[in-house]
């Protein structure tokens, strides 16, 4: 089975989760979760993250985007990652923890 490009994007990413020691999960939203959160959640050194990935230009959604900015208004991070941006996990995580 072929990767996709969005997969891929989101293999990055978790390899970044891993060697930073966060703590996350891909959250399940068939039938009884949210739709319309991102694809990794997770806490970095006390602070919520949220992580949507893309392939290419692929913009999230408007529920994703919605998403996105109750996570930030609520006072954690929301990130929005595809092939640009992908090796970037750390600094956005170490940034955040700065501005807190």
């Amino acid at each position: 089975m072929a990767t996709t490009p969005e997969a891929k994007v989101k293999k990055k990413v978790v390899e970044q989760l891993k060697v930073l020691g966060c703590y996350y999960f891909y959250p399940v939203t068939g039938g009884y979760g949210k739709s319309g959160v991102p694809d990794i959640v997770g806490v970095y050194q006390g602070r919520f993250f949220g992580i949507e990935c893309k392939a290419g230009n692929n913009k999230p959604t408007p529920l994703q985007q919605k998403n996105l900015r109750e996570i930030e208004e609520a006072g954690g991070l929301a990130i929005v990652v595809n092939e640009d941006n992908m090796l970037e996990i750390e600094n956005y995580l170490m940034e955040r923890k700065k501005c807190s």
